[in-house]
């Protein structure tokens, strides 16, 4: 979604007029029968990271306590919608994670993934704003599903896939702000693959536009369902704000993993030394 809102606007009114831009489209999800929604990569603002101002600081609350996360859990009751909620996350001041609350489809807070893998490039100075997290890869008992999350850098780890779909997960969402270049061909290669190599489904989430002032290039947007044979099933248009909606089978996921036995294939005796080599 485009940014609703000027970023000379202090963060908590940038945070109010993007929750009053997604407020349509979270209630025609419900009226399409939605049963798990997510928003891109801290859906309620811009993406800060070019900068690397303090005043973005303000910008992060607490969850759950906060108020976009009770506001999302009356509209997950509302809609009987399990929805991911991806904010800047305050824990202690000083202390802050880019963070996805999951709410269950009554409305009951079930907790939150904290991005894992965090880049400070040119354009993409994260470390000055979060802190890596230590979630251990929680999934997340839903209403309709199995659901992992893994937040926009995270997608170029291979490891963090693999332990959400050993803990049980059916589907992965992955929401992000990711621009053009290098990572446009990335973005249809990773995350399939990365499902064909899991079995699972996974909802790739891209915002769209330019935010200005820091012009670091085009969000994308494409944002897309990918199912566990790595076939894109269902994918956005590169620059419109939009609800993408796609049903998915999750019986395929047995199926899939009943087929191509990766998980019993697997040698984890063997792998050790891969955690000690560059540390």
């Amino acid at each position: 979604m485009r940014l609703k809102g000027d970023t000379s606007m202090s963060p908590e009114q940038i945070r109010d007029r993007m929750i009053e831009a997604h407020i349509p489209l979270i209630d025609e999800a419900g009226k399409q029968g939605v049963q798990v929604l997510c928003f891109q990569e801290v859906f309620t603002q811009p993406y800060f990271c070019p900068s690397q101002d303090a005043k973005w600081y303000a910008a992060a609350e607490k969850i759950p306590d906060g108020h976009t996360t009770r506001l999302m859990q009356d509209y997950a009751s509302r809609h009987k919608m399990v929805i991911v909620v991806p904010i800047y996350e305050e824990d202690l001041t000083g202390v802050y994670y880019n963070a996805a609350a999951v709410i269950d489809a009554d409305g009951t807070y079930l907790g939150k993934y904290r991005k894992s893998h965090i880049p400070h490039v040119a354009g993409f100075w994260e470390k000055f704003f979060f802190k890596p997290g230590s979630s251990d890869w929680p999934v997340f008992d839903t209403a309709y599903c199995r659901l992992g999350v893994y937040i926009c850098y995270d997608r170029h780890f291979p490891e963090g896939w693999r332990a959400l779909a050993l803990r049980g997960a059916e589907y992965i969402v992955n929401p992000s702000a990711t621009v053009a270049g290098v990572s446009e061909y990335l973005w249809r290669l990773e995350q399939p693959a990365s499902a064909a190599a899991n079995g699972v489904f996974i909802g790739a989430v891209n915002r769209v536009g330019t935010e200005a002032p820091w012009n670091i290039g085009e969000f994308y947007g494409q944002s897309y369902f990918v199912n566990p044979r790595g076939e894109i099933e269902a994918i956005a248009s590169r620059d419109q704000d939009e609800l993408l909606v796609h049903e998915m089978d999750f019986d395929m996921v047995k199926t899939i993993r009943n087929n191509w036995q990766f998980f019993r294939d697997r040698r984890p005796e063997t792998y050790g030394p891969l955690t000690d080599i560059g540390r």
